[in-house]
């Protein structure tokens, strides 16, 4: 490969593949709707016309899909379409371990499209991120009480450096990998084990206060999520309390070579940040002051 395209690449993932695929030495071209610095190019998912330009003399692409949209694949399926006409080798798509291939709308159809594109393919399928608790999220700790309807579910959260590091090999790679990649940390942990990892890691106490699927996404839609995906999340926190995420898999070692990273080493790490987040920026509150955690990978 000598050309990437990364969608998505300023966001959590993205901008870690693009480093890791710089730091191989192959070229990142990072799609973005403002494409305001050096190695961006102009890229929106609703405008057809931004596509073939940013495809011009690539030879794989990471996929991110539209952020918050129930049914991304009318407006991905362009891209595919482009992507072959331009000549595009591989395709690399992020989902997420609660989804699978399905031919009903959903990110789960974009993987049935993406597997019959006719070229190389991968489908990353991590599990919920650690940098929701400790990235861009961060101010969800703030108040100290992190709200969810996952219950007692566990989860097997991962680092994103870790999901990167495989998209990394599954862009690269001489051999395409072909087949759907399920990502998850060393260790699955529910959310009450999650919020004690953050009390220790910032010396103040942070809850989980469990509510009910329907509570949350009428909380979400209060922030402002469309009620259409604020019901997508709640659902997955309830799938979540039935146990159908309480798992772990090998991928990250069997991919990569090393061990996918642990939530306390992911916190002795950004302790010093999420602190400085939470002086520095409010949290969105909801009942009782409370913090809904970010639901979904």
């Amino acid at each position: 490969m000598s050309t990437v395209l990364v969608t998505g690449g300023t966001g959590t993932t993205g901008s870690r593949v693009a480093r890791g695929v710089t730091e191989a030495g192959v070229v990142a071209r990072i799609a973005s709707r403002r494409a305001a610095a050096p190695g961006q190019v102009h890229f929106d998912w609703a405008d057809p016309a931004t596509h073939g330009p940013a495809l011009s003399g690539v030879e794989a692409a990471y996929l991110v899909a539209p952020v918050g949209v129930v049914d991304p694949a009318p407006l991905v399926q362009p891209f595919l379409r482009a992507a072959a006409a331009a000549g595009v080798r591989r395709l690399v798509l992020l989902s997420s371990s609660a989804v699978e291939e399905s031919e009903r709308p959903g990110l789960g159809d974009l993987h049935r499209r993406v597997r019959a594109s006719g070229l190389e393919w991968a489908v990353l399928r991590p599990s919920w991120f650690m940098q929701n608790f400790t990235g861009q999220h961060a101010a969800s700790v703030a108040a100290g009480e992190v709200v969810s309807a996952t219950g007692s579910g566990r989860i097997g959260i991962i680092d994103a450096e870790d999901i990167a590091a495989v998209a990394v090999r599954a862009l690269l790679d001489e051999e395409p990998h072909d087949t759907d990649l399920v990502l998850t940390g060393p260790q699955a942990l529910d959310y009450a084990e999650i919020a004690a990892a953050l009390s220790r890691a910032l010396g103040h106490q942070v809850v989980h206060r469990a509510v009910t699927p329907a509570a949350l996404g009428r909380h979400l839609t209060s922030l402002g999520v469309p009620p259409e995906w604020a019901d997508v999340l709640a659902a997955l926190d309830d799938d979540i309390s039935r146990g159908e995420q309480d798992f772990t898999t090998s991928t990250v070692s069997d991919v990569t070579g090393r061990p996918p990273r642990s939530f306390a080493d992911h916190l002795a790490e950004h302790t010093r940040g999420l602190r400085s987040q939470e002086r520095c920026r409010p949290a969105p509150t909801g009942p009782r002051g409370a913090v809904v955690a970010p639901s979904g990978p």
